[in-house]
């Protein structure tokens, strides 16, 4: 599984868009963010995409875990965003996704 990497710089609503899209098509997705505003945005994309999962009937809880990251040979420590549907999630008014799969996703 890829991991959906944000930036301070990154877009709300397509953060949002990515962790909604990726929970219906796998069931699982992790947001990664390095850094107070990169968390941030993580965290309101967050926001964001659990309204638009619930309005599918898919309810999902998220476990925040720490990661080390290493970039140029320094190691970075990162929060890790594991996002998960709920048992009382319904999936069967879900349509099989046309759009892009998990590897093709961008770094938003």
């Amino acid at each position: 599984m890829n991991m959906i990497k944000v930036s301070a710089n990154s877009r709300t609503a397509a953060v949002a868009g990515a962790i909604a899209g990726v929970v219906r098509d796998q069931h699982r997705a992790e947001v990664q963010a390095i850094g107070a505003g990169a968390v941030n945005q993580a965290m309101k994309a967050l926001i964001l995409a659990t309204g638009y999962l619930k309005n599918d009937g898919i309810f999902v809880s998220c476990v925040p875990e720490f990661a080390d990251v290493t970039i140029e040979d320094n190691i970075r420590t990162a929060i890790k965003l594991v996002v998960e549907p709920s048992p009382e999630s319904d999936f069967s008014s879900i349509r099989p996704s046309t759009h892009a799969r998990q590897a093709d996703l961008p770094q938003v």
